[in-house]
């Protein structure tokens, strides 16, 4: 017998686990599908050696370069998605990010919507993730209240280091960081294992404990684990999705609801609607505009730290600092260069898998007399670069990286600036084309159904019950972290679909007399 539902919410990071907490109240039989576990929590979450050189919680997903060679992406299957391992930064795009935005190596294009549509559900979003700020320092800030919570302290060593930046001319600013309860009894215990790490507490605000976990509290919320959908399929006129293809263990079973909704991440999102290929839909699902995993967008982003070997570095949580001074302009011309942000602390064995070649006590000398950074700049839209799913089924990124003088230059000034810090050595590390974090806009969305996939409100143009809530959405990548960007949308969304869509799927599913599958064994809240 076909299980059915009223909604299915595939993937259960920042778009889905968001999502199917703002729906949860309104009692319609909802089914989220994550093809991983939930991260346990256990000593490991906190070893450097057990998450960078073990890869303990890592897809082995093998994926293909532009070249046809393969690499190990920066992805995570699991309860919550990337978010469990994110380092909790949750800006808002700037106003300016929504309109057209010239850069030295091309054009970003407008958004379909503005700042001001978003900004209700920013606040929104930064309430249900805990977020904590400080108003009024950061010169490219948008309109905005008062942050939920007061940023989080910097230490001593970084408190010294943001003195001298305002010395320099530089506005720096407390990064706005999702962390439940630090320093308070039980809750966020600052420590130096929360970029990039799981948090073995449960105190990172991540799309598990903000969404998933508030979402299963209603007994109208179902989750599968270890739920791989393969395919969708639509109805006879090629106008609605009925049903979806979960493979679980060696079974593949197919579910059934009214609506959809997709969030499995930008490369995983596309590559879903490629698979679902049909003889309505030869091209793809969801593909009238032939854009489906087109324009892959990534940030530049590198990874540095200043060096002195005379000052041991004994900050703790070192993730506190970002500096917008040269967002949408650089220091000797008008085109935007990027933001700065302070890193959580390197390990060792985190500086080894780099270049391994070099001991690890090496590195561990290194890093402790080292302040990490990320210079990040835009990466541009381009129709060339985009996700592939191959004949045997595979995903390929076939990705160039633009706009890439803009980044040189960002690196160079932030090299200077560190060396004015007083840094003795300065050393930088880039992904480069297999850089998977940030991923976005493979599914763009926009007004018009020739030149985008996805509505203002992410419904597919191609079919009327189809949503997809990632960064898959964006039309540019902007330069700030996007998942505050995602959160805010699915929010949005969930304020849409229960206004507008939710009542008449409910009737529809209800005519059904076949009974849901119950709670499944596998939910898991830790």
């Amino acid at each position: 017998m076909t299980d059915r539902f009223d909604i299915i919410v595939i993937g259960s990071g920042a778009g889905g686990g968001t999502l199917a907490r703002a729906l949860a109240s309104t009692g319609a039989r909802m089914l989220i599908l994550e093809r991983g576990e939930a991260v346990p929590q256990e000593p490991s979450n906190w070893d450097p050696v057990e998450v960078w050189k073990h890869l303990r919680y890592r897809s082995e997903e093998q994926w293909l370069d532009e070249q046809g060679h393969e690499f190990l992406p920066y992805m995570h299957y699991n309860v919550g998605g990337n978010s469990k391992f994110w380092g909790s930064v949750l800006f808002r795009l700037r106003v300016e990010d929504f309109g057209e935005l010239t850069h030295r190596g091309g054009v970003s294009p407008a958004w379909p919507i503005d700042y001001a549509t978003l900004a209700p559900f920013y606040d929104r979003a930064e309430r249900m993730y805990c977020v904590h700020g400080e108003v009024g320092i950061d010169p490219t800030e948008p309109p905005r209240g008062a942050y939920p919570h007061p940023p989080i302290p910097h230490s001593a060593e970084m408190a010294v280091l943001v003195a001298k930046l305002r010395t320099l001319g530089f506005h720096p600013l407390p990064l706005p960081l999702a962390l439940i309860d630090p320093g308070e009894p039980g809750g966020c215990v600052l420590c130096n294992t929360c970029n990039s790490f799981p948090c073995r507490i449960h105190k990172k605000g991540d799309a598990e404990v903000c969404g998933v976990m508030p979402a299963l509290q209603h007994d109208n919320v179902t989750l599968w684990t270890g739920a791989h959908a393969e395919r969708l399929h639509t109805d006879p006129s090629g106008q609605r999705v009925v049903a979806v293809d979960v493979r679980r263990g060696n079974a593949t079973i197919r579910v059934e609801a009214d609506l959809f909704i997709v969030s499995c991440g930008a490369v995983n999102s596309a590559a879903l609607l490629l698979r679902s290929a049909s003889d309505r839909h030869k091209d793809g699902l969801a593909n009238s505009s032939g854009l489906v995993g087109r324009r892959y967008m990534a940030h530049h982003a590198t990874m540095m730290e200043g060096f002195n070997p005379w000052r041991v570095n004994r900050t703790v949580f070192q993730k506190t600092v970002a500096i917008n001074d040269y967002y949408l302009r650089g220091p000797d011309d008008e085109f935007p260069l990027g933001q700065i942000q302070s890193q959580g602390r390197t390990h060792g064995v985190m500086a080894q898998t780099a270049y391994p070649m070099i001991p690890v006590w090496a590195y561990d000398a290194w890093v402790k007399r080292g302040v990490d950074w990320l210079a990040m700049s835009e990466d541009l839209p381009d129709a060339t670069n985009r996700v592939v799913v191959t004949a045997d089924g595979r995903i390929q990124l076939d990705y160039r990286p633009n706009n890439n003088d803009t980044h040189r230059r960002l690196v160079a000034v932030t090299k200077q600036m560190l060396k004015d810090l007083g840094f003795r050595a300065v050393v930088a590390h880039s992904h480069g084309s297999r850089n998977t974090t940030h991923q976005c806009g493979t599914l763009c969305f926009g007004r018009d159904s020739r030149t985008s996939v996805l509505d203002e409100y992410c419904r597919a143009h191609d079919l009327d019950n189809l949503f997809v809530v990632d960064a898959s959405f964006f039309p540019s990548s902007a330069a700030v972290n996007p998942a505050l960007t995602i959160i805010a949308q699915a929010l949005r969304v969930a304020d849409y679909i229960a206004s507008t869509r939710l009542g008449q799927a409910m009737t529809a599913s209800r005519r059904d007399t076949r009974t849901p599958a119950a709670t499944d064994s596998a939910v898991s809240s830790n």
